[in-house]
């Protein structure tokens, strides 16, 4: 591990996330790239880093709502102890990833949406220029903040049953921009779920894990085009991590980022409900969690 343990004991501001990649960066320059696969709302560099292979990689996001942020930690640390075993060449998890590595690639995006984390860190403030209209949205109170900027949820913001899901949150009385579950106006109308989709189809990324929190689920089904080898692949991963196989239901049936990849790729891709307890999750969670998931991380990395 480069990077301190004190780092990993405080929540991820946007600063404090590009610092510790270009940190793992400058520490191994031969064996991972840093680069950015666009912009949020307020500007901010959506930061991805690639280890191995970039075409037809894996890709691990986290960081997709602004409370789960503990997600972004957990994409820094496994990403920090990768690095170290494969520049070192010892095991993870009693795993060689060096050899395993050879002809494999995984991309990490600890953080989809950085607006939202440092809003549900920092309220407004976090928002700069926008914090008005922020605290508009939420009168003032932060404490179920997981959306982008402009109030849009990104994970209801996917084209795929963008409107079936747009008419469920109307039903519910989310008609317009808020702290959570409103998908915006239109499907893929926000630059941190254009940046992805763009991404994920460039690069021709072979399947997909989306960190969300909490719950201790795996959830690996979408419609007709849910690839047959999912369900294996969903049951290494639960065994693995003790994690439960779930179906999604209601709000969070569709216009997520997992849907949207297995609808339109026809790949590959799952949504893991990290840890246990109320949002945000505390950082010091974050090496109960890890720990626990360590196995099944290297693992997703070499199915």
């Amino acid at each position: 591990m480069l990077l301190q343990e004190q780092y990993y004991k405080q929540p991820p501001t946007h600063t404090q996330v590009k610092g510790g990649l270009f940190a793992l960066k400058g520490q191994y320059p031969g064996l991972c790239k840093v680069f950015s696969i666009g912009r949020s709302v307020l500007g901010r560099e959506l930061y991805a880093v690639a280890v191995g292979e970039t075409r037809g990689a894996t890709l691990f996001v986290g960081g997709t709502h602004g409370l789960e942020w503990l997600t972004t930690l957990l994409m820094l640390r496994f990403l920090d102890d990768l690095l170290y075993s494969i520049a070192q060449n010892k095991p993870l998890a009693e795993i060689d990833v060096k050899k395993s590595m050879e002809r494999r690639g995984v991309i990490i995006l600890p953080a989809l949406n950085p607006d939202g984390i440092e809003i549900a860190l920092r309220g407004s403030a976090g928002a700069m220029n926008m914090g008005d209209k922020v605290e508009e949205i939420c009168g003032g109170d932060y404490a179920l903040w997981q959306a982008n900027a402009r109030g849009v949820d990104i994970n209801h913001n996917f084209d795929a049953g963008w409107e079936i899901l747009h008419q469920m949150e109307l039903d519910a009385g989310i008609t317009g921009p808020a702290p959570t579950r409103f998908g915006g106006y239109r499907h893929t109308s926000e630059p941190e779920t254009r940046a992805i989709c763009g991404f994920c189809r460039g690069f021709q990324i072979r399947q997909a894990y989306s960190f969300h929190s909490q719950g201790e689920e795996i959830y690996y089904k979408y419609g007709e085009h849910t690839p047959s080898r999912s369900r294996l692949m969903a049951q290494l991963l639960a065994t693995s991590s003790g994690y439960k196989l779930m179906t999604q239901e209601g709000l969070a049936s569709h216009g997520g980022f997992k849907d949207w990849f297995i609808d339109k790729l026809r790949r590959p891709a799952f949504t893991i409900e990290i840890g246990k307890g109320k949002n945000p999750l505390p950082a010091d969670d974050l090496l109960p969690v890890y720990y626990k998931l360590q196995e099944m991380l290297v693992l997703a990395l070499l199915l």
